[in-house]
C-alpha cells in the first residue's frame, strides 16, 4: 500500500474483474470506474474520463538504480525525486511538543532532507521502519529551504520494491522502468500509475478504436494503440516505452495533419471570382514609380500570389518574412492586382496605431495613385480609406460610404472592419497583418462577407520554422521573404542588469546622446500604469506575447503547478511612471518625452506618433502598441524595461522598430532575470543574433508546444502531449504526406471513422475552428 506520512490510505478501487463500464468507452467517467475519492483527486489534473487518464503520459522514467540529480532542484518546485535513503531518525521535540522524523536521502553526491511531524512519536516509527538506509524511493513534495539546506516537508513517498502487493511484484517493480507522471500536490505519481493500471489492465483490443489505419501501422512498423498505452504506462524495458512513445508521437502528428488536410480540401471545394492582372492598370503604374528594385524574394512572392489570385479557387497563403523584409510592398501589389480586376481589398491590422501607420505607408508608396478622382490624382489608381473604432462620426461615415460604393479600392482598418455595418461593393482580397493578434471569429468574419469568399493573404513578421508552419499552417501555402531590401542598418543588442546603477545611468546617457544627434528613442514598458496587472494589460495590443509574459522557470523534474518561489515579484515598469521619471532625468533636461499606450483615444495616439516622427518629442515611452509596423526612420535606440517579461519573437519585433532608415541602431534589454533562468536564456538569444529565423527556432525550442499551436487563442487544452514540432520534424513531414493521401482518397474520412473521431475529440470544437478558419 502506498505510504502517506499523514496516515491517509490510498483508496484506489481495485476491481476484482474487468470493469463492465470500460467496454471500449474511453469517455467513461473516472468516478464510475475508480470511485469518487480517487476521481476527485485526479480531477485536479483535469483527468475526468478513462481516455483522459490513459493519455496522461509519463513525463520521464526512473531507471533501476538511476537517481534524480538533487542539485538541480529549485526552491518552490513541486517535484518527484528518486533517491536512496541514507538515514532516518525520530526524536521528540522539546520546545514545541510532539515528535519529528528527519530522513536524509541522496543521489550519491548531494543530499535532501525529508521532515515529518506528529503529535505522538509512535506515529512516526512506522515511517522510520520503512525509510531504512539503502532503500530507494520516490519522494514527492514542494522543495523548501531550512538553514541553507533544501528539504521536503511531509512528502508523499513510495519505497521501490517494498510498497508492493507481494514479493513477485516487488521484484518486478524494482527491475523495470518507473513511470513518473506530471503530478500535483496530493496526487503523487504512483497514485496516478496505479489508477492507470486499474483502467488499462482490463482493456482488450476490441475496446479501443485505433485512429491510425491498419495499413499505416504496418507500413511504419507501429503497434496498436492499446499496445502503445501498455508500453508507455507499464514498460518492462526501456525499449517498451520508447516504442510506445514513438507510435503515439506519430498518431498525434497524423491526427493534426489530417485535420489540416481535410480543412484544405474543404477550402478548395469552394469557388470564388478570379482576379487576374491586367496591363496599364494601377499595378503597372505603381511598379513604374517604385524608386528601388524589388528583392528576388519579393519578385518570387509576387509571382506566386498573382497566380493564386488569377484562379477561381480562393487563395489561402501565408506570407512570412523577417522584420524589414518588405511584406507590405508585396501585399500592396496584390491589392492593386485585385483593384485592377474590379475588386476591393481589405487590410486588417491589430491596432489603431498600426492601421494608421499602414494608411500613411500605403498613401506614401502610392502617391497620386491613392487619390483617384481627386484633383492631382491618377485615374489609374484608387482611394485608400481608414476605418477604426475611435475615429469621428464624419470620417467614419465617409469611410463606410467609400467601402460600400467601391470608391475605396483599399480599406485599411482594425477590428472595426469586422462589424456587420461595414459593407463592401466587391471584396476580392483580405490581407490579415500579424494574424496571431486576431481570434478565430475575427479572422473569419470578412471571409464570409459577400456572395463569394475572397482570396486571403495572411502576413506575419514573426519568422516561423518550417516544422511549425507544417504543424500550425499546414493548410496554407507558405511564401517566405528571406532577403532584406538594401539600406537597412545593423542593430546591436545588449542585456543590461537592472540592479547595476552605473549601467542604468549609462542607458539614459546613451538615449540622450542619440537625441542630441537628432535621432529618436523608444522606451518600452510591459504595463501602462501602476494599477493591478489585470488592469494594466494594454487593451490595444491583445494577445501579443501573452504566453511569454510569465517567467517560466526551467522545470527539469516533475514540476507542474509551481514555477518558482512564492516570494512576490517586483512591480513591473509602467509607462506613465517611466515617462514622468525620464522628464526629471538630468541627462534629458529640456528633452520632451511622449507617451503612447492602448488606452489613449485614436486622435491622441496619432498625435503621439506624429510628434515622435517629427522630432517634437524625440523620446517616446510606450507599451507594445509599437511592436509591429510602426516606421520612424530616425529611430535609432530602444530601451526595453523588464525585458524578461517579453518573449523572443516579441523582443525581435520591438527591436525591428529601429535601424529602419539607414542609421545603425542599439537595443538595450534591461532585466532583473537571474543567470541560468529561462528568461535569461531568451534574452541572451535575442542579443546573440538579428536573424529572425534563427530566433524562431530558438523560440520554439524554449516555448511550450501548446503555445506554438495557438491553443491560447482557441481556449482549448493542448492536444499535443508528446509531439514536439522541432524534434519530430521528420515524423510531421511523414504524417503530412500520409494524411494528404488519406484525404485525397476520402475527403470526409468516412472510411476512417476512428481518425475522424480523434480529430473531433482531440482538437475540440474551438481548436478545430482555429484550424479550419486559418
Amino acid at each position: 500500500m502506498t505510504t502517506h506520512p499523514r496516515g491517509e490510505a490510498d483508496r484506489i478501487v481495485q476491481p476484482a474483474a474487468p470493469s463492465p463500464h470500460l467496454g471500449g468507452r474511453l469517455t467513461e467517467p473516472l468516478a464510475r470506474v475508480l470511485g469518487t475519492r480517487t476521481a476527485q483527486s485526479l480531477a485536479k489534473l483535469d483527468l475526468v474520463t478513462v481516455g483522459d487518464l490513459l493519455r496522461h503520459y509519463p513525463r520521464r522514467y526512473g531507471e533501476p538504480g538511476e537517481m534524480t540529480p538533487i542539485r538541480d532542484l529549485r526552491v518552490g518546485e513541486h517535484v518527484t525525486v528518486q533517491a536512496q535513503v541514507r538515514s532516518a531518525t525520530t526524536r521528540p521535540m522539546r520546545n514545541r511538543g510532539g515528535a519529528m522524523l528527519e530522513a536524509i536521502v541522496t543521489d550519491g553526491r548531494d543530499s535532501l532532507r525529508l521532515t515529518f511531524f506528529a503529535k505522538r512519536i509512535g506515529v512516526l516509527r512506522m515511517h522510520e521502519d520503512k525509510l531504512r538506509a539503502g532503500r530507494t524511493g520516490l519522494f514527492t513534495g514542494t522543495v523548501g529551504e531550512y538553514r541553507g539546506e533544501r528539504q521536503l516537508t511531509h512528502p508523499d513517498y513510495l519505497i521501490v520494491g517494498v510498497d508492493a502487493a507481494d514479493e513477485d511484484e516487488a521484484a518486478l517493480e524494482a527491475s523495470r522502468p518507473i513511470p513518473i507522471y506530471p503530478s500535483a500536490a496530493g496526487v503523487p505519481t504512483w497514485r496516478i500509475g496505479r489508477a492507470v493500471r486499474t483502467v488499462l489492465d482490463p482493456l482488450t483490443a476490441a475496446d479501443v478504436e485505433d485512429p491510425i489505419p491498419a495499413g499505416l501501422l504496418e507500413r511504419h512498423h507501429h503497434g496498436t494503440l492499446l499496445e502503445a498505452w501498455r508500453g508507455v504506462h507499464v514498460p518492462e524495458t526501456q525499449a517498451d516505452w520508447q516504442a510506445g512513445r514513438k507510435r503515439l508521437v506519430y498518431e498525434e502528428a497524423l491526427v493534426l495533419q489530417a485535420a489540416l488536410a481535410r480543412r484544405r480540401a474543404e477550402h478548395d471545394s469552394h469557388a470564388t471570382v478570379a482576379r487576374p492582372g491586367r496591363s496599364d492598370g494601377a499595378l503597372d503604374a505603381f511598379d513604374a514609380q517604385v524608386p528601388w528594385p524589388l528583392t528576388g524574394a519579393q519578385v518570387r512572392a509576387g509571382q506566386r500570389i498573382a497566380a493564386d489570385l488569377a484562379r477561381e479557387t480562393p487563395m489561402l497563403r501565408l506570407l512570412q518574412g523577417d522584420v524589414g523584409s518588405g511584406k507590405t510592398l508585396v501585399a500592396l501589389r496584390a491589392m492593386l492586382q485585385v483593384v485592377d480586376a474590379g475588386g476591393q481589398a481589405a487590410l486588417l491590422a491589430p491596432t489603431e496605431v498600426l492601421a494608421a501607420q499602414h494608411l500613411r505607408s500605403l498613401r506614401a508608396m502610392l502617391g497620386p495613385l491613392a487619390d483617384a478622382g481627386a484633383l492631382g490624382g491618377d485615374a489609374r489608381g484608387t482611394r485608400v480609406a481608414l476605418l477604426t473604432g475611435s475615429q469621428g462620426a464624419k470620417a467614419r461615415r465617409q469611410a463606410l460610404a467609400d467601402a460600400a460604393s467601391g470608391a475605396a479600392g483599399i480599406v485599411v482598418g482594425t477590428h472595426a472592419l469586422l462589424s456587420e455595418t461595414v459593407q463592401f461593393a466587391d471584396l476580392g482580397l483580405v490581407v490579415v497583418d500579424e494574424q496571431h493578434r486576431f481570434g478565430v471569429e475575427q479572422r473569419d468574419a470578412l471571409r464570409t462577407r459577400g456572395a463569394h469568399p475572397p482570396h486571403m493573404l495572411v502576413m506575419t513578421a514573426t519568422p516561423i520554422p518550417r516544422t511549425v508552419a507544417m504543424t500550425v499552417f499546414g493548410d496554407l501555402e507558405t511564401t517566405v521573404l528571406d532577403e532584406r531590401p538594401p539600406g537597412r542598418a545593423d542593430v546591436v543588442t545588449h542585456v543590461v542588469p537592472a540592479g547595476n546603477r552605473a549601467w542604468i545611468d549609462r542607458v539614459w546617457a546613451r538615449v540622450a546622446e542619440e537625441v542630441a544627434e537628432g535621432r529618436r528613442a523608444y522606451v518600452v514598458c510591459p504595463r501602462i500604469d501602476e494599477a493591478d496587472a489585470a488592469d494594466a494589460m494594454d487593451v490595444d495590443a491583445p494577445e501579443a506575447g501573452v504566453e511569454d509574459l510569465a517567467d517560466e522557470a526551467r522545470l527539469p523534474l516533475d514540476a507542474d503547478a509551481v514555477k518558482g518561489a512564492s516570494a512576490p515579484r517586483p512591480r513591473l515598469a509602467a509607462a506613465t511612471q517611466i515617462a514622468e521619471m525620464l522628464r526629471s532625468r538630468p541627462e534629458l533636461a529640456g528633452v520632451r518625452v511622449g507617451l503612447l499606450h492602448g488606452r489613449l483615444s485614436g486622435d491622441d495616439k496619432d498625435a503621439a506618433m506624429s510628434a515622435f516622427s517629427a522630432g517634437r518629442t524625440p523620446v517616446l515611452v510606450s507599451t507594445t502598441v509599437i511592436e509591429v509596423g510602426v516606421d520612424v526612420p530616425e529611430a535609432s535606440v530602444m530601451v526595453v524595461l523588464d525585458a524578461q517579461h517579453f518573449g523572443i519573437s516579441q523582443l525581435h519585433q520591438l527591436r525591428g522598430r529601429i535601424g529602419r532608415g539607414g542609421l545603425p541602431g542599439v537595443c538595450l534589454l534591461v532585466t532583473s532575470a537571474e543567470e541560468g533562468t529561462l528568461a535569461a536564456e531568451r534574452l541572451a538569444a535575442v542579443a546573440g543574433t538579428t536573424d529572425g529565423f534563427e530566433l524562431a527556432d530558438k523560440d520554439v525550442e524554449l516555448r511550450r508546444e501548446g503555445d506554438v499551436l495557438g491553443t491560447a487563442q482557441s481556449g482549448g487544452r493542448n492536444s499535443l502531449r508528446l509531439l514536439r514540432v522541432v524534434r519530430d520534424a521528420a515524423v510531421i513531414a511523414q504524417a503530412r504526406d500520409d494524411a494528404r493521401a488519406l484525404v485525397a482518397a476520402d475527403p470526409a474520412l468516412s472510411t476512417h471513422r476512428a481518425l475522424a473521431m480523434a480529430i473531433d475529440e482531440w482538437l475540440g470544437a474551438e481548436q478545430a475552428e482555429y484550424l479550419e478558419r486559418g
